[in-house]
């Protein structure tokens, strides 16, 4: 099948992944833990962004002491969330696909697209979601790329380009980005991506995406499918 569309890029937790609200409670005891309550609304808007980035922005706007947020003391932080998260994953008696993942993953692989996976995560982390659910040995998907594995993370287009280059795809245009967040919207459309396509199962609702112009919202990946076969043929 000769298609327009060669890749579909997918954020993880919130897009393909269930949360059930674990990553901000994650990210909000490892605040507390150095004397930081930060109240659950401020950090849902953040889950997209690179985890020491969000880290640090946190610390901007409730640590008075400036010279306190240095890159040894977020990255203290951000180990110790990186422990509940692996310990969350490792330990949860189900890793929950969203609905329709895994039959978008199945649909794209037959009709010759490339699956890639990016993420906020550290691949700490990743890698204990991805073994767990089998997504890359069981081959239903072709790639997947950690923040902190390229120079910055998300609205930066850098894990998309890594990921293009993984699979082979060279054009941009024929790349499409799905996520649940304002970054992963704008990593979309940073990148050149042909659509940057906003998901409502995760951490924005309708509202919140709107004011980032995505190509189109939508409320399941099911409804990918119909926005993809136009462009097939």
């Amino acid at each position: 099948m000769n298609n327009n569309i060669q890749l579909v890029v997918f954020d993880i937790a919130g897009t393909t992944l269930k949360d059930n609200g674990e990553i901000t409670l994650a990210f909000q005891s490892a605040l507390l833990e150095y004397g930081y309550d930060i109240p659950s609304e401020k950090i849902g808007p953040l889950m997209g962004y690179k985890k020491p980035e969000a880290i640090k922005m946190m610390l901007q706007e409730y640590e008075d002491d400036v010279s306190m947020i240095t890159v040894e003391y977020i990255n203290t932080i951000h180990d110790h969330f990186l422990k509940l998260m692996v310990d969350y994953y490792e330990s949860a008696e189900h890793l929950e696909p969203l609905p329709h993942a895994e039959e978008v993953f199945t649909w794209l692989r037959h009709n010759g697209i490339k699956i890639g996976l990016d993420t906020g995560f550290s691949n700490e982390i990743t890698n204990v979601i991805i073994e767990r659910l089998g997504w890359l040995k069981d081959k239903k998907i072709d790639a997947v790329v950690s923040s902190n594995e390229v120079p910055a993370g998300r609205p930066q287009p850098y894990m998309i380009r890594k990921i293009m280059q993984a699979v082979g795809v060279t054009d941009p245009s024929k790349v499409i980005k799905v996520g649940d967040t304002e970054v992963d919207v704008n990593e979309g459309k940073n990148a050149g991506c042909l659509y940057s396509i906003a998901v409502t199962t995760g951490a924005f609702n309708r509202e919140q995406l709107l004011p980032y112009n995505p190509s189109f919202i939508i409320d399941g990946l099911d409804e990918l499918i119909p926005i993809l076969q136009t462009h097939t043929n």
